[in-house]
């Protein structure tokens, strides 16, 4: 446990009542929220404890996760000097390992993720966008089919490499909806259109780029404590020069998370994730080595107990 990587939730990792224990238990978080309202101009404690439909909208699920995933890795370096030997985060997760990696202050980088959720929002306005999970199909068939679409015109590209046999693809919601009995029979097991309104790590967000570097120039420091693991290269980098090339990327890039996890296993023991149990789950499929997640008190207690 002393030689861990630190892992970070993306979208989708959302839930009403995500950070309540921390909240309730802990001034340290209380205080991160109260400031992170303050900065942005909306409640985070109506936003993540209360019902609502606001939590899935991607402008206010981003950082909304961010905040969550910033408190418990705060709450766990308050106690614990173990520092990671890197860090990675898939899709969005990755900003929350930029703040962890002292990249970015935490309300920078709430503000930005604020920020990019809207101009992803913005990018997907008036193009039917969403997104696909495909179950059960190798990553070259995945990729083969959809180019062979995009040559006929289909707007389709995979966007998230989350495991053997588990891919998201993005795109245009009637040219997804259209391709899912040419998946089905290639050997697909399931395939889900996804509740969503933007087409994440694809070229239809091309039009952010330019307002997310600017965004990047503005908030990120020169130099990170420690390595971050690129969605785009599935390698490490540690400097603002690289990470706006690479964030920049990403918007319009596949998140390599599989890639990611396996090109650093070997130098690690263990992973934690921070503020979600979502990637836990996708490294059973990929890692031999143990994931714990951080998510409350008692997870937290749990896992500084193994150190």
């Amino acid at each position: 446990m002393n030689n861990s990587i630190f892992i970070f939730p993306g979208q989708g990792s959302q839930k009403i009542g995500m950070g309540k224990d921390f909240y309730d238990n802990a001034p340290l978080a209380k205080e991160m929220i109260e400031k992170a309202s303050q900065r942005v101009g909306f409640d985070f404690t109506a936003l993540l404890f209360e019902e609502n439909d606001r939590l899935d909208q991607t402008e206010f699920a981003q950082p909304a996760i961010l905040l969550v995933s910033l408190i418990a890795h705060r709450l766990f370096s308050e106690q614990c000097k173990v520092l990671p030997q890197s860090v990675l985060g898939h899709s969005l997760g990755e900003f929350s390992a930029l703040s962890a990696a002292n990249a970015m202050d935490y309300l920078d980088a709430v503000e930005l993720v604020h920020q990019r959720g809207l101009l992803m929002k913005q990018a997907c306005e008036g193009i039917n966008a969403g997104m696909m999970a495909l179950l059960g199909l190798d990553d070259v068939s995945v990729e083969n089919l959809t180019c062979k679409e995009r040559e006929l015109g289909k707007k389709v590209w995979a966007a998230n490499y989350n495991g053997d046999g588990q891919i998201v693809i993005a795109g245009n919601k009637d040219d997804l909806a259209s391709l899912e009995p040419l998946f089905k029979e290639a050997g697909a097991k399931k395939t889900v259109l996804l509740p969503m309104s933007v087409a994440s790590h694809c070229p239809l967000l091309s039009s952010a780029q330019p307002k997310l570097e600017a965004y990047l120039e503005k908030w990120l420091k020169e130099s990170f404590a420690m390595p971050v693991i690129s969605n785009v290269t599935a390698s490490a980098y540690q400097s603002k020069a690289e990470a706006k090339k690479l964030l920049s990327e990403q918007l319009v890039s596949p998140v390599k998370y599989k890639q990611s996890i396996l090109h650093v296993e070997n130098s690690t023991d263990s992973f934690i994730e921070f503020g979600g149990s979502v990637l836990k789950g996708l490294n059973k499929r990929i890692s031999q080595k143990p994931t714990h997640s951080i998510t409350d008190m008692k997870s937290l207690d749990e896992v500084l107990a193994l150190l």
